[in-house]
């Protein structure tokens, strides 16, 4: 009875690990059932400002130094969108790029002069540890995140 019992755990322990990495949830629960495409979001993104939306995307980049933020391709594959969250209310894994996630949160805007946004790219590629030329950013402009209450990440197959 004892060599059943013995064996019995570690096939049942596997099974809790297995199980836990398939799926990361992250902050709350996720409330909303329709899903917003992420590019009906960049087409026009003062009609959803400051509406809760659903979206879903493959990760391409987490914030390498507190995890405050991810960026989701587009469903067009032609764009994508920032996820952001105060720092340490969610954490983003790094080794996440790649994988999948379904975000809910509310869509805001940034304003930014032009020595603003200098300093926030240039903030962006430090962390990155990338080259930034200042003489990129002509001007002032407006950036569309959404700001982060809850994810469901789902590890890419393979």
């Amino acid at each position: 009875m004892k060599i059943k019992i013995i064996l019995f755990i570690p096939i049942l322990s596997f099974g809790l690990v297995f199980a836990q990495t398939e799926e990361i949830k992250l902050g709350n629960e996720l409330t909303i059932a329709e899903k917003t495409k992420i590019s009906d979001i960049i087409a026009n993104p003062d009609m959803y400002l400051d509406q809760t939306v659903l979206v879903e995307g493959e990760i391409l980049n987490v914030c390498p130094m507190m995890g405050c933020w991810m960026e989701l391709k587009s469903d067009d594959g032609e764009g994508k969108i920032k996820v952001k969250v105060k720092d340490g209310d969610i954490v983003f894994p790094i080794d996440a790029i790649g994988d999948y996630a379904l975000v809910e949160g509310t869509v805001y805007k940034i304003d930014l002069t032009q020595e603003e946004a200098v300093d926030y790219f240039k903030h962006l590629a430090e962390e990155s540890g990338d080259d930034f030329d200042p003489g990129i950013i002509t001007g002032p402009m407006t950036i569309y995140q959404i700001r982060g209450i809850g994810a469901e990440i789902s590890q890419k197959e393979g």
